[in-house]
């Protein structure tokens, strides 16, 4: 097994990039790391430029963009940079001089264009590469930790020499997650610095922070790769969340054990190369100064320490509920939404099952990769009026990049096609294929019930209306929206005929990220029906100490949920096996 990971007793970098999937415990992790660090002397500045950032919450201490001194923690300074707020006004550098000039469709789509996660991306890049590439940074502190690392695609755009170049303003093809990016005019030996930091071995380490279970791992050893290839190569793993022991007379705690075990002995082969740590699972939320310090000790918190949340569960309905609520009003097109690793397939499947045991003819189409539910549903117990089909997210990439660079690519430059062919791995891609295969599902099955296992953001869908609009403004092609395409973006927004349900956790990072999905998906005019928070030991009956523990911190997230935020809410408890197949998933509803 894995080393613990302990700072204390480690030779660490000036620059510390903490990276991850959200929920897996960026910030507990940096924020322990910043104060261990201080402890022992050391002048430490923690920035992050984490959308969904809970610094303030985590250090206890309102933050701004300017660093400031921890109290509770001497040599220890902080600032939490807003990525969105930087990006408003990285946006309006951008669009504000076309104000006036172009007419309103073209505006609306440029400015959709820099509505995406890729802007925001670029935005916070902007912000901490005065730091990186700042001389005299390092003459101030001993270590600057970030609580977000830049994704390879960001890094690779950025060095291309068509990133800088009039192209960008000339570039309408439509499938663009950046946009137009005029606003990066004059910072190119400034990001030039700021990666040659990032790749400097003495200056960086890159910390791939991880759950142990295979969606995590799968997605630290993406990022890992990708980093490599610009030559960040300087990189630990800490996987996060490790129980240490199990009760064997407690099902959920040995289950629980077992299934992390089981995980990490699928470790994809690429974070086998990497110097990997761990880091326990604990029983307490870790917020506050005292807290933070314990997560490199033994210490655990009891489940009399904190509050009970038998009550607050008992109150909420289970997926029955949904599937109930989605039979009576006869909803014709269902989405589960939500970051990976919160369960949108198993809920997607459950719901199908649920509406085919209630009478309903259904159709299941899910993106999962292995297409295990495909084979499994294979069997007798399936009823003639379920279906299923499983869409290939690289096939349909590749059909679509195939598509758009035939489109845009004609008279273009070499230079021109590079970078055109590196903004088609922005995430706005996939979304955007994956959402024209599934309209494509969705129109042949007009007499069923039709349950989807992912969808696009909201800001995917506003680029789809806004390349349709700045077709019938512009005498240039921006590449077509399929007719089943524009059918449909119609019906998601209809609330009699399509409901959407965003699953999450109830942890921090993964309600924080979720709520601003839905505020996303409001933009574009889709109100979310349900909630559902998965996975939740708050639902179990669990007695392991630890469980139970981290069960009872469950508790004002699952308020959070059902008071703030949804409009309707379930729970579903953390499940000792994985629910694969009709037979099973009939289970996972009574």
């Amino acid at each position: 097994m894995h080393s613990s990971f302990n700072p204390k007793k480690m030779a660490l970098t000036p620059f510390l990039f903490f990276t991850g999937k959200g929920g897996v415990g960026k910030t507990s992790t940096a924020c322990a790391t910043a104060v261990a660090l201080a402890d022992q002397g050391k002048k430490v500045l923690l920035v992050s430029t984490d959308p969904a950032s809970n610094l303030q919450d985590v250090l206890e201490v309102e933050l701004t963009n300017e660093p400031v001194a921890i109290a509770a923690v001497d040599n220890l300074f902080a600032c939490n940079i807003d990525p969105e707020e930087s990006a408003r006004a990285y946006k309006e550098t951008v669009v504000g001089p076309y104000r006036g000039k172009l007419p309103d469709a073209v505006l609306a789509t440029m400015e959709e264009q820099l509505s995406g996660a890729c802007t925001v991306e670029i935005a916070a890049f902007d912000e901490f590469s005065h730091l990186l590439a700042d001389e005299t940074i390092l003459e101030r502190y001993d270590h600057v930790l970030f609580d977000t690392a830049p994704t390879g695609h960001t890094l690779r755009l950025l060095q291309l020499p068509t990133a800088w170049s009039g192209f960008l303003e000339e570039s309408t093809h439509g499938a663009s997650c950046l946009g137009p990016l005029a606003g990066l005019e004059g910072k190119k030996e400034m990001y030039a610095k700021a990666v040659a930091s990032l790749s400097d071995r003495d200056k960086t380490t890159l910390l791939l922070v991880a759950r142990p279970d295979n969606s995590s791992l799968l997605e630290a050893d993406r990022a890992s790769a990708e980093l490599k290839e610009i030559g960040i190569k300087n990189q630990l793993l800490i996987v996060n969340g490790l129980l240490q022991t199990h009760r064997a007379d407690d099902e959920v705690s040995t289950a629980f054990y077992n299934r992390q075990r089981a995980a990490l002995s699928k470790t994809p082969q690429g974070l086998k190369q990497i110097m990997a740590y761990s880091l326990p699972f604990v029983s307490y939320s870790l917020t506050g100064i005292q807290n933070l310090r314990y997560l490199f000790s033994s210490y655990a918190i009891t489940t009399s320490d904190t509050s009970d949340t038998t009550d607050l569960v008992a109150d909420l309905p289970g997926l029955n509920g949904v599937i109930a609520d989605f039979s009576e009003k006869n909803t014709r097109v269902i989405f589960t939404m939500g970051k990976g690793g919160v369960g949108k397939t198993s809920i997607a499947s459950a719901i199908a099952v649920g509406l085919s045991e209630k009478g309903h003819r259904v159709h299941l189409t899910t993106t999962d990769p292995a297409a295990h539910l495909a084979y499994t549903f294979e069997g007798s117990g399936v009823k003639e009026h379920f279906s299923i089909s499983s869409i290939n997210p690289q096939i349909e990439v590749e059909r679509y990049k195939k598509a758009v660079l035939e489109n845009a690519g004609n008279g273009l430059t070499e230079e021109e096609v590079a970078y055109l062919k590196e903004d088609l791995e922005s995430p706005c891609t996939e979304e955007i294929a994956l959402f024209q295969a599934f309209a494509a599902v969705v129109e042949k099955s007009e007499n069923e019930i039709v349950v989807i296992d992912t969808a696009p953001t909201g800001h995917t869908l506003l680029l789809l209306d806004s390349t349709e609009a700045y077709h019938k403004e512009m005498s240039r092609s921006t590449g077509d929206v399929p007719e089943n395409v524009k059918k449909l973006l119609p019906r998601l927004r209809n609330p009699e005929e399509t409901g959407v349900v965003i699953v999450t956790l109830a942890e921090a990072t993964p309600v924080l990220e979720a709520a601003r999905l839905q505020e996303d998906l409001k933009r574009a005019g889709i109100d979310p029906k349900w909630w559902v928070i998965n996975q939740s030991l708050a639902a179990t009956d669990t007695t392991d100490p630890v469980l139970r523990g981290r069960a009872n911190s469950e508790a004002q997230w699952i308020a959070k949920v059902n008071d703030e935020l949804a409009a309707n809410c379930a729970v579903i408890p953390w499940l000792q096996e994985e629910k694969i197949g009709y037979q099973q998933l009939k289970e996972f509803i009574l």
